[in-house]
């Protein structure tokens, strides 16, 4: 959630006015911008110490054109503060890493309400408030080939992660939807994070290895909102089963340590395999105890529970084509799917799928432009129960989503943004079962500040 350092980029050819001003107060405006990008020297005289201290605003406009619940739009925004020191600046104990990172959420959900999706428009959307996200410490072993890491986390951060759809603003090219609504509270993801320890591995240049086990649900309980249930992250909950998850990495054309981007002039990819298990017993979405519909009114309400849930994931990031080996134009593809049993899971399949150019004009080597598409079908057991409760059947929910990262600074980023979602609620609508909703049509403007 937090951006890495954003380098320079050119001035916009565009901005003729900026450009027709006299060279020193070109200067000067290119001192404002880095002295705001560094607090005023406050990270810079921070840096000597050890101490890294990085500030992020992300605010967003999005406003639904058509369908769904109902017309209009909504603001949001997210404020990350991040704390991180290096122990051998700090002690003398080389490899150690201590990151601690706190977030104040603010504005309205446009996907709760405006549009009545499965797969939410923004991925900063969450209940508001401030609280504590990750406190994780991190040590490096054997020259950098193992690295352990133990404390509160967000285990978004690291698995299941796809370069080339970081781009975009919808939730599910982030954190997917098996995950979102098939682990309790969602998973350990942003807004939440749970105790945890990882292991991460790199037996060659081409392989890594990631694999942890964390508490098997962040908010604690199975009852009433998450977020609101650990409103301030700071349940550090050990008493709710366990989430296992491991990931083999596979990396083409990589850079080894010590080389440059351009120094491997074969196009560069990652792939992987996954899986996660959660240790709790998950209710059947159709059938109960007394093996009658949960819609039959002679049911005894009671869910048939299943011992444990899991999934399986494989995630694919590959550049496809470059102008030059040391050349920032390039196209990148990406594709992700996901499956987890239909019995138990709202969500019993999702993909996401698409293609990010990097460079699209002369003069802006850091912009993106983007196109991707996402889709979720939800579990058997779930349309079963449709069939039988006389509702509208519920099956899967398309979205497409085009977007531009235009760097206007180097701390100050801007992204319009375009969705269309096909289907919306899987077919049904969330304030009634028995009525479908329109196809949802979502125009925005995020804007991104790093300080």
């Amino acid at each position: 959630m937090v951006a890495d350092d954003i380098n320079p980029v050119d001035l916009p050819e565009a901005d003729l006015a900026i450009k027709a001003a006299p060279a020193d107060q070109w200067t000067g405006f290119w001192t404002r911008q880095n002295m705001l990008g560094d607090i005023g020297g406050l990270r810079s005289a921070l840096a000597g110490y050890g101490v890294t201290l990085a500030l992020t605003e992300t605010s967003e406009y999005l406003n639904n054109a058509k369908g769904g619940l109902k017309r209009g739009g909504d603001y949001d925004g997210l404020t990350t503060m991040t704390l991180k020191l290096d122990t051998l600046k700090l002690f003398g104990l080389a490899g150690g890493t201590l990151n601690i990172s706190a977030v104040n959420i603010h504005g309205r959900n446009l996907s709760a309400d405006k549009l009545g999706t499965l797969q939410t428009a923004s991925g900063i959307e969450a209940d508001t408030g401030t609280r504590l996200w990750e406190a994780w410490y991190q040590q490096k072993f054997l020259d950098e080939t193992l690295d352990v890491r133990a404390g509160q986390q967000s285990i978004d951060q690291e698995f299941m992660v796809s370069q080339y759809a970081s781009t975009f603003v919808n939730t599910m090219f982030g954190w997917p939807a098996v995950p979102s609504y098939d682990m309790p509270a969602g998973g350990p993801a942003y807004p939440l994070s749970a105790l945890g320890i990882r292991l991460r591995a790199h037996p060659t240049d081409a392989i890594t290895v990631l694999a942890g086990v964390y508490d098997g649900n962040p908010a604690g309980t199975n009852d009433g909102d998450p977020q609101r249930q650990n409103a301030h992250g700071t349940n550090f909950d050990l008493h709710t089963g366990a989430l296992y998850i491991a990931e083999l990495q596979y990396g083409v054309n990589q850079a080894s340590l010590g080389q440059t981007e351009t120094a491997n002039a074969g196009l560069p990819g990652t792939y992987k395999l996954g899986a996660w298990y959660n240790t709790q017993n998950f209710a059947d979405q159709r059938y109960g105890t007394d093996g009658l519909s949960l819609a039959d009114p002679a049911s005894n309400g009671d869910p048939t529970q299943h011992s444990g849930n899991y999934s399986v994931y494989a995630v694919a990031d590959q550049m496809v084509w470059r102008q030059a080996a040391d050349s920032a134009r390039s196209v990148g593809v990406f594709a992700r799917v996901m499956e987890a049993p239909g019995d138990r899971n709202l969500i019993g399949f999702s993909a996401n799928a698409g293609v990010t150019l990097t460079a699209p004009f002369a003069g802006r080597d850091t912009d993106t432009v983007s196109l991707g598409m996402g889709y979720s079908k939800v579990g058997s057991h779930v349309r079963g129960l449709d069939i039988d409760a006389d509702n509208r059947v519920r099956n899967g929910e398309t979205y497409v989503e085009a977007t531009y990262q235009y760097q206007l600074t180097p701390w100050w980023q801007l992204q319009p943004d375009v969705q269309y979602t096909i289907n919306p609620g899987a077919g049904q609508s969330p304030n009634d079962s028995t009525q479908r909703l329109g196809n949802t049509l979502v125009w925005g403007l995020r804007t991104n500040i790093t300080l």
